[in-house]
């Protein structure tokens, strides 16, 4: 990308861009044909600096292989990845190193994410060695510091993993991918295996540090009431693609069909108050297989002939916000 449209991208305060994302597997059975996940399909999205996106979708849509596409753990099958500007889609692994510590990962369960082998004080200190950033005693004292900002004590620094509590595994997790300064982080349901105490003492330390250092957060959920509470915008995914987009408005006025069944499907701890029911029924086609043209029209109560001939577009039906859905 040339250093013109390097500056565009930065003027627009935009972090994170992708164009017709697509992330294909190949499975191959024994004694049949090779097929073919269709996992992330034409996705265009983009993250705006200092923002936390709220990522949210049924489980199996494709949300953990779009955040692992984004920052290159995985590498795409099609389409443009743009980070600070710069297009890494078509990098090879070594260029990318120079910008690895500037976009971090944490991974849903704290339990298999940590070496079990490895004390904490190295687990969180590794980072710093591998960009030689840190070693020896200024390494030490960065750990140390960084275990009290998640709430964690210095002298845990030569326990292992397994001594733990599951919120605390997920806080050494954090202190793990906060340790190298990064720009962006992405949180793969970061609370889904935390009771509900714990896990409002996580989304409240995420909140706190964003604020402090004005980290970019892509957070990945299928729990609709914590991304409600940490996010500023909405992606709403289903069978891989993106079906709306929007502010936090969407929670209250979803449009897509998909997005009000899922929104009434989460409960409401007031039994007063009454919300209308949108039920779908079917469950969700393979990605081996999706369906033509919309992809929720095997699900959709306003399906017709059109929608299986006419693959929907993301546009606009208001300020900021975006639905795909010929219907509406």
């Amino acid at each position: 990308m040339n250093v013109s449209s390097m500056n565009e991208n930065a003027e627009s305060n935009v972090i994170v861009e992708t164009k017709h994302l697509c992330k294909y597997f190949t499975v191959e059975r024994f004694l049949q044909e090779t097929q073919t996940v269709h996992a992330v399909e034409g996705i265009d999205l983009s993250i705006e600096r200092g923002s936390i996106l709220g990522l949210v979708g049924e489980s199996g849509c494709g949300k953990t292989t779009l955040g692992k596409t984004i920052i290159r753990l995985l590498d795409p099958t099609h389409g443009q990845i743009f980070f600070n500007g710069v297009e890494i889609a078509k990098r090879k692994r070594s260029e990318l190193r120079g910008m690895r510590r500037a976009m971090q990962f944490v991974y849903q369960d704290p339990f298999s994410s940590l070496n079990p082998t490895m004390q904490v004080g190295d687990i969180i200190g590794r980072p710093l060695e591998v960009f030689n950033i840190a070693r020896g005693d200024k390494k030490r004292a960065i750990v140390r510091e960084m275990l009290e900002r998640v709430g964690l004590k210095p002298e845990h620094t030569n326990r292992y993993p397994h001594e733990f509590s599951g919120g605390q595994r997920q806080r050494i997790g954090i202190a793990r991918a906060l340790v190298l300064n990064p720009e962006l982080i992405i949180l793969d349901e970061p609370t889904s295996g935390l009771d509900v105490s714990i896990r409002a003492q996580i989304l409240n330390l995420l909140k706190d540090v964003r604020s402090e250092s004005a980290l970019t957060y892509l957070y990945i959920s299928h729990d609709l009431t914590t991304v409600q509470h940490l996010s500023d915008k909405i992606a709403i995914m289903y069978l891989g693609k993106i079906v709306e987009t929007g502010s936090r408005d969407v929670f209250s006025s979803p449009q897509h069909p998909y997005s009000k069944a899922l929104f009434s499907a989460s409960p409401i701890p007031d039994p007063k108050i009454k919300r209308k029911s949108h039920i779908i029924g079917g469950e969700v086609p393979s990605p081996i297989n999706p369906p033509t043209g919309c992809r929720f029209r095997t699900r959709c109560p306003l399906a017709d002939a059109d929608c299986a001939r006419i693959e929907p577009k993301l546009v606009n039906v208001g300020q900021n916000h975006r639905v795909a859905c010929i219907k509406i």
